[in-house]
């Protein structure tokens, strides 16, 4: 995908992201997006994948911005990799915007019987009332991720398995006077 090859394949979790927004049918042509998170793995491939399938304005951003929020709320599209719980908070969010929420962090929590409960890089329960759309953690690109993950293993070897059907065809091919 980085490097523009014919049967690359996507990185996952970006795949996932893709495939929420194309599922509630979010038009990003035009927008801003703004990516929270600079890694090799989710960040950069998924500002990639957004302006080679979207054509959507990119910002990417991480968790040591300075004045974060005055990207994040300029964000019609806003997600978020940092790997830091609550990060984002509500008046940090543009209203009506989209929200992804990629991290996930293990936190402590007494009052769960495990003695712990998983939190995303964004507020949640503050944030969700003032957008059209978010992603919860758990629950929302994790099993996406995993999906992609699946599919993206089935792409490979239908690539891998398209060569030896090719090179077969061709040899039967020859054979036959």
């Amino acid at each position: 995908m980085a490097l523009g090859l014919k049967n690359s394949i996507v990185p996952c979790t970006p795949k996932g992201i893709i495939s929420i927004l194309q599922r509630y049918d979010r038009e990003l042509f035009g927008k801003h997006t703004v990516v929270v998170g600079k890694s090799n793995i989710v960040g950069k491939p998924l500002a990639n994948l957004i302006m080679e399938k979207t054509h959507s304005t990119i910002t990417i951003c991480h968790k040591e911005t300075k004045n974060l929020q005055e990207f994040t709320k300029q964000a019609d599209v806003l997600i978020v990799a940092a790997g830091v719980p609550n990060l984002i908070t509500e008046d940090m969010v543009k209203p009506g915007s989209i929200v992804i929420d990629v991290g996930i962090t293990r936190i402590e929590d007494q009052t769960k019987k495990s003695g712990f409960r998983l939190v995303g890089d964004v507020d949640f329960e503050n944030v969700k009332k003032n957008v059209s759309l978010i992603t919860p953690v758990p629950g929302g690109v994790g099993p996406l991720t995993v999906a992609s993950l699946i599919s993206n293993t089935l792409e490979a070897f239908t690539n891998q398995n398209q060569r030896l059907i090719e090179e077969t065809t061709q040899k039967s091919q020859k054979a036959i006077p």
